[in-house]
């Protein structure tokens, strides 16, 4: 079993930490973070990450809305399950599983990247029936061609081989490589939060997580039934994202009935890091606009 991150030595620094909870629901051990009053708004981060990725979002949101902001399975101080939970419907079970746990129901969900797609895969499932789903740059396109044989492939590989989840995690102590790879994505996150994906990526554990979510990730069946979406979906898409450009988020718009492409201007994949302000004014105008 890989190292996770220690809630005692990298979870000293957390962000929200007073918010933190851990919680057992069947085979499967949670950390999430719940802060806020008003309505439920389930909070989905994206691969590689935690909720620490709305560290600085959060306590505008929250104080319109309730946020649920659990660990993704494998990520962060959340434990791994068996392989079948890190796929894209095992996690959905495996979330749906943690809401019924804490009796809530979401009115809205907001998802990160891969998170967007998990939003989707639950609505669509009929694991919750939120009023809408807003996908910052959310990842849905499938790998074309070859890569979307070689990819899972070389994923699964690398998340069964120790040495090479070792050698990640070693790399990672090295603060240019972790801010190399965010610029990578288009964005320009402050550094506290590049210490905190430098304590994950240090973690063998959860690089472990995140290798095997990649190997067992498959978007094909979702984009397929994505046209039946029963709910408003807002794609909020950062015009410098180099990881999901806009134009996929467009090209979305003209499959799925109930998307709304959001423009959001001189940002990167990470956006709401970037400018957690701008882009908590965009969702607030969304989900809460002004009453006259």
């Amino acid at each position: 079993m890989y190292r996770k991150p220690k809630w005692n030595r990298e979870g000293m620094n957390w962000p929200n930490r007073q918010s933190s909870r851990f919680i057992q629901v069947g085979d499967q051990k949670w950390h999430l973070q719940t802060i806020g009053q008003g309505p439920p708004l389930l909070m989905l981060h994206g691969t590689g990450s935690s909720c620490h990725s709305w560290a600085s979002i959060a306590p505008i949101l929250a104080a319109h809305f309730t946020l649920i902001m659990p660990d993704l399975p494998g990520h962060g101080f959340t434990q791994t399950p068996p392989e079948s939970g890190l796929s894209l419907p095992g996690m959905a079970r495996l979330l749906r599983d943690l809401l019924m746990a804490l009796d809530v129901e979401p009115a809205f969900v907001i998802g990160h990247s891969a998170g967007a797609a998990i939003a989707s895969e639950m609505t669509l499932d009929g694991f919750i029936r939120p009023q809408a789903i807003l996908a910052i740059n959310g990842a849905f396109q499938p790998f074309k061609g070859l890569a979307a044989l070689l990819f899972p492939v070389a994923a699964h590989v690398l998340a069964l081989n120790p040495v090479t989840i070792y050698a990640v995690a070693g790399g990672a102590k090295d603060r240019r490589r972790i801010e190399r790879l965010m610029h990578s994505t288009g964005s320009i996150i402050p550094d506290d939060m590049l210490a905190r994906y430098r304590d994950l990526f240090t973690a063998p554990g959860h690089v472990a997580g995140m290798l095997g979510m990649m190997a067992n990730w498959n978007l094909a069946p979702l984009v397929k039934k994505m046209a039946g979406l029963p709910v408003p979906i807002y794609l909020l898409s950062g015009s410098k994202d180099a990881a999901v450009t806009p134009a996929s988020a467009q090209a979305l718009c003209r499959t799925v009935p109930k998307a709304r492409f959001i423009n959001l201007p001189h940002l990167g994949h990470i956006a709401h890091e970037e400018d957690p302000e701008a882009v908590a004014a965009v969702i607030l105008s969304v989900l809460a606009p002004p009453t006259t």
